[in-house]
Formats: structure tokens, C-alpha cells, sequence
């Protein structure tokens, strides 16, 4: 699982690089995110825009990722796919994660969040 990300004023964009988050790369995803989030400002955001496929595994990976970061520190979600958009409203997640449209939107802290 390859992980990419930017660094802006106060929010890391982490990109996954792969188009599914599912039960054969789940424990890379939490291994690269720990690493990449550990050494973060407050805010990150992980893009899912090139995600196409998301499983159970790949929800909970995404879910521990929320729950290792630091105190204080935020992980938020944007440029997610119908289908993994779908994934986030049946179980809920939706109401747990800031999602923005796009990584830019998230960068800039515009009220598209939901």
C-alpha cells in the first residue's frame, strides 16, 4: 500500500495511491497512516479520491487510523467516490469523519464538510 503526501501551513494531505482499501493491504494502510500521521500537524486529511473500492477491512483500517492519532490531532476525509461514499453513510461513519468534496476545499477549511 503506497501512501503519498504534502505538507501545507497547518494540514498534511495523505493521498492513497491505490484504487481499493480492502483486507490485503489493510495492515499496510494502518502501519503507513501511523507513520505518516505520528509526524503530522493537527490537521490531516486523507484523500480517497483514487480509492474506488472499499471493503470492511479497508472501513476498519480508516477507523483505526482515526482513533491512533495523537490528542488534539484531526483526521479528516475528502474526494470520496460514490462507492466509498456509500460505505461511509450505511455504517454511519459519515457522522463521524469531516468529509470535504475535495482535498483543496479541506486545505482551505471551506464549509463544504459534512
Amino acid at each position: 500500500m503506497k501512501l503519498s503526501h504534502r505538507d501545507f501551513a497547518d494540514v498534511r494531505v495523505i493521498s492513497v495511491t491505490e484504487n481499493r482499501i480492502d483486507a490485503a493491504c489493510a495492515i499496510q494502510f494502518k502501519d503507513e497512516m501511523r507513520h505518516l500521521t505520528d509526524t503530522g500537524p493537527g490537521r490531516v486529511v486523507l484523500d480517497l479520491g483514487s480509492v474506488d473500492f472499499l471493503d470492511s477491512s479497508g472501513l476498519g483500517a480508516v477507523v483505526s487510523a482515526l482513533k491512533a492519532v495523537r490528542n488534539g490531532q484531526r483526521l479528516e476525509l475528502a474526494s470520496l467516490n460514490p462507492s466509498v461514499e456509500r460505505v461511509f453513510h450505511l455504517t454511519r461513519m459519515d457522522s463521524i469523519f469531516r468529509i470535504y468534496d475535495t482535498a483543496e476545499t479541506a486545505i482551505e477549511g471551506k464549509s463544504d464538510a459534512r
